[in-house]
């Protein structure tokens, strides 16, 4: 079943096209990569899709919905969460608390010991499930990075979009977080990551998409998509092709 219909979307800031008639569709439960380099408008992109940009034109149908413009609260209960490229965490309160935000704000709109329940499910997820009561101020950057997975989990969303989750991250905090994501592929949730780490890519994707100067220019099989040469030239820079 299609769940995501990105319809022709673009979005300008002036006379820069940041995205230019992007369209693709995704089915419930599958996994894609978006990839490109720096200023593709990957993060545009998602930030369309989740309501922080209205875009210029074109459709964006969630669950048959047409959310293009939507108030970003309007597609949190419509069942979008998302991470951002820096982490977006609360650090005066404890990590339950910052979980629970979601829960009560997100898809079902849990309230009092329900919005506490889905709160603690969201932080085992994650690894963090017994510092629940630990200040966010206090975590190191892997734990909030794993808190701010867990906040987006809370929300209890259909469609989960991470914007370079694993970057900034070591090489066995990387492995980490690989089987981290691995283990949610399972769990029902359509998921689209920007990444820029190959390794992530082949390992969590079977498809993906790749974005240059605001176009998608390869959409499909990773391993088919990464040995396109409009692909590598878009990353090296080859006038040919680019």
């Amino acid at each position: 079943m299609t769940l995501l219909h990105v319809d022709t979307v673009s979005r300008f800031f002036g006379g820069l096209k940041a995205v230019d008639q992007v369209s693709f569709e995704m089915e419930s439960g599958t996994i894609m990569g978006l990839l490109g380099p720096n200023g593709s408008g990957k993060t545009t992109l998602l930030n369309l899709i989740s309501g922080f940009l209205a875009p210029s034109s074109g459709k964006i149908i969630f669950n048959g919905r047409n959310l293009a413009g939507a108030r970003v609260d309007k597609i949190a209960r419509a069942g979008i969460a998302r991470t951002f490229q820096l982490v977006r965490i609360l650090p005066s309160l404890t990590l339950l608390e910052n979980v629970m935000l979601p829960a009560v704000f997100g898809h079902r709109a849990h309230w009092g010991k329900e919005a506490e329940r889905v709160a603690h499910a969201a932080l085992q997820k994650t690894g963090l499930g017994d510092r629940a009561n630990a200040s966010a101020g206090d975590l190191n950057y892997i734990d909030q990075k794993r808190l701010e997975l867990a906040r987006a989990l809370a929300a209890e969303p259909e469609l989960l979009l991470l914007d370079e989750w694993l970057a900034g991250l070591n090489p066995t905090e990387l492995q980490e977080g690989i089987r981290l994501i691995e283990s949610l592929s399972g769990s029902g949730i359509t998921i689209i990551m920007v990444e820029h780490i190959m390794e992530a890519v082949r390992a969590l994707c079977p498809r993906c998409a790749v974005m240059n100067a605001g176009r998608l220019i390869a959409d499909g099989e990773t391993s088919t998509v990464l040995s396109d040469k409009a692909v590598i030239a878009a990353y090296l820079g080859d006038a040919e092709y680019a």
